[in-house]
């Protein structure tokens, strides 16, 4: 079994910023893809940034030059710093990791509890 505990969210005004965090923890080998999802009111869930286990990154292009997508792979954790943040970054964000369980179990996509974003003046 494989935990997603994610803190960061909650509400800030037009301009402002905020870092989320994820930290995985359970039953697993090794963390491959790591990966920040959005899903705003009445909208589908959308690709914030993704992170590969080589560090390469990439971003919606909404969020490019204002958000940046980090890991710590000691700590089995994903960051999203978000800066100059505006009304239409209002979502409930989700992580999203990619995990390999070993030989016999393979890979799995394991998905985070989500934690609300509200930008509003």
């Amino acid at each position: 079994q494989v935990q997603l505990v994610e803190s960061g969210g909650g509400l800030v005004q037009p301009g402002g910023s905020l870092r989320l965090s994820c930290a995985a923890s359970g039953s697993f080998v090794s963390i491959n893809t790591m990966g920040w999802y959005r899903q705003a009111p009445g909208k589908q869930r959308e690709l914030v940034a993704i992170i590969t286990n080589g560090d390469s990154t990439n971003y919606t292009d909404s969020v490019k030059g204002r958000f940046t997508i980090s890991r710590d792979n000691a700590k089995n954790t994903v960051y999203l710093q978000m800066n100059s943040l505006n009304l239409e970054d209002t979502a409930v964000y989700y992580c999203n990791v990619r995990v390999f369980r070993g030989y016999y179990r393979g890979s799995s996509t394991v998905w985070g509890q989500g934690t609300q974003v509200t930008v509003s003046s």
